[in-house]
């Protein structure tokens, strides 16, 4: 449908161009890039399901600081860890905007948010309120029982496979699982409570269609009439008036003197009380709150539990850091469940986490941004309003950096001081600088706790029939890089 609707309105389209963008000397000096064609750009040659691939292949013919056009906008690709390092040493703030892509501005009340915001006063505050009160060192420790109450619940359900000789779909389960405790420590309840689930996996899923789906008014502004005659703004109309429905149905039941003891203290409970006590500079709104509690649950739900999938397939591939690892683990003389306490005391498992967010970064593109003045890097002119993709996947996988750069190594960051939390431009699955995920710790003690356990509590085989070869690492289209076929598992628990 929408291709007609393009072709059709093209002597519209390039009247409209050659009237408003009419030919002017280049002036600049712009990093070097793929051609493209007039009005489109790089549109027509953009791999959407795959787009950190196909960018890391161009990077390799015209260099990691590179230049296209999706239509109007001028888009800046970066793949190489140097250029970063510079950017966020002296353009870090030049480079912290976000563009005003159609469905991330209206599912985040037109910016409200900390991850789709632009850098303003507003966005440094909703980031401070973040630091302060919802993702602090304090504040996650508060939430560990709920962490370790949800992986405890895994591991018996896996016990439960376990005695009835019945296959783990460990996808499944730790979608469940990261669900569970996101919506516990996120809005007081479990993602399981009747009536509760069936909703909340659809709007799930409805939103992070809609975040990646094209519109046409985010590459042609002129042309957003095409989105409204397509169904696009209907379809995604649609979606926010579900989602502003079930965040304040939420809010209505925190808002209730009869509420469940499970609400009091979750992150909802603490936007509400900063909004009803004016503890922020900025006066929060309810609209505030709800775009917060949007990021929450879109960025806190998916990476956590592709991580844990990504690093228990590669584990499975490579025998000899799978046995390593369980026995640094078994070590430990538990039967019963790993805590949190005792993740620093297992560098080998964590230097399996890392390379795991090294070789699969949730969100490979990172989410774009912005430049929000001109500046130079490398010699070439950046100029003001270009969308900026930061090719995490990429960087993380560059030879210049990383030996064996595609292979799974776990024991490189045995011997490394690079860590994964931003402050290394070498490998930034959370992003880095301003614009990092404010969640780290949260993630992290989240990921780290899961793998603990399932390497503490079980043996793993592949189901009958099935060989080492057969296990594929195919990746799902999609904002979040899941492993596209269930990795599904036979468990032998090792403690009786």
């Amino acid at each position: 449908m929408l291709p007609i609707l393009v072709l059709l309105a093209l002597p519209i389209i390039l009247i409209l161009y050659f009237q408003k963008y009419k030919p002017k000397p280049v002036q600049n000096l712009l990093p070097p890039g793929p051609p493209g064609l007039p009005f489109i750009g790089n549109l027509h040659q953009f791999d959407a399901q795959y787009p950190h691939k196909y960018l890391n292949n161009l990077s390799k013919q015209y260099g990691p600081l590179m230049s296209m056009k999706l239509g109007s906008r001028p888009l800046l690709v970066i793949s190489s860890a140097n250029i970063l390092k510079e950017i966020m040493k002296s353009h870090d703030l030049v480079f912290s905007g976000r563009p005003t892509h159609v469905a991330m501005q209206r599912l985040s009340y037109n910016g409200l948010d900390i991850a789709f915001s632009s850098y303003n006063d507003l966005w440094r505050e909703m980031r401070k309120v973040s630091n302060l009160h919802l993702f602090s060192p304090k504040q996650v420790q508060f939430f560990r029982p709920v962490r370790e109450d949800e992986v405890s619940r895994m591991i018996n359900k896996i016990y439960g496979d376990a005695s009835l000789s019945r296959v783990t779909n460990l996808s499944e389960m730790m979608n469940t699982m990261t669900s569970n405790t996101i919506c516990r420590v996120a809005l007081g309840k479990s993602s399981m409570d009747e009536g509760f689930a069936s909703r909340f996996y659809q709007l799930f899923h409805d939103v992070q269609g809609v975040l990646v789906a094209f519109c046409v008014e985010d590459y042609f502004p002129l042309l957003g009439w095409i989105d409204k005659i397509s169904g696009m703004r209907k379809r995604l109309e649609k979606i926010f008036r579900e989602l502003d429905s079930f965040y304040q149905e939420l809010i209505e039941e925190h808002l209730d003197k009869n509420r469940p003891k499970a609400m009091e203290g979750d992150i909802l409970d603490i936007l509400l009380g900063l909004m009803r006590d004016g503890l922020s500079s900025i006066p929060l709104t309810v609209d505030h709150v709800k775009a917060v509690i949007m990021n929450i649950l879109v960025g806190g739900t998916d990476a956590n539990a592709a991580i844990t999938v990504w690093a228990m397939t590669a584990l499975m591939k490579s025998p000899i850091p799978m046995k390593r690892a369980q026995t640094e683990i078994r070590n430990l003389g538990k039967k019963d469940l790993i805590d949190e306490n005792e993740i620093a005391s297992l560098p080998y498992l964590r230097a399996v986490i890392k390379e795991i967010f090294r070789l699969y970064p949730p969100a490979p593109l990172l989410v774009p941004r912005e430049t929000l003045q001109e500046c130079t890097i490398n010699g070439y002119e950046i100029q003001p309003k270009t969308l900026v993709y930061i090719n995490a996947w990429a960087i993380a996988r560059d030879p210049q950096f990383w030996n064996d750069a595609d292979e799974f190594v776990p024991e490189r960051f045995l011997e490394s001081e690079i860590d994964v939390r931003g402050h290394d431009p070498e490998v930034i699955p959370f992003g880095i600088g301003r614009r990092g995920c404010p969640g780290i710790s949260m993630g992290m003690a989240t990921v780290e706790l899961a793998l603990a356990n399932l390497l503490n509590a079980f043996d793993w085989e592949l189901p009958a029939g099935m060989k080492e070869e057969d296990l594929d690492f195919e990746v799902l289209p999609g904002m979040t890089m899941h492993k596209k076929n269930a990795l599904c598992l036979v468990a032998k628990p090792v403690y009786g």
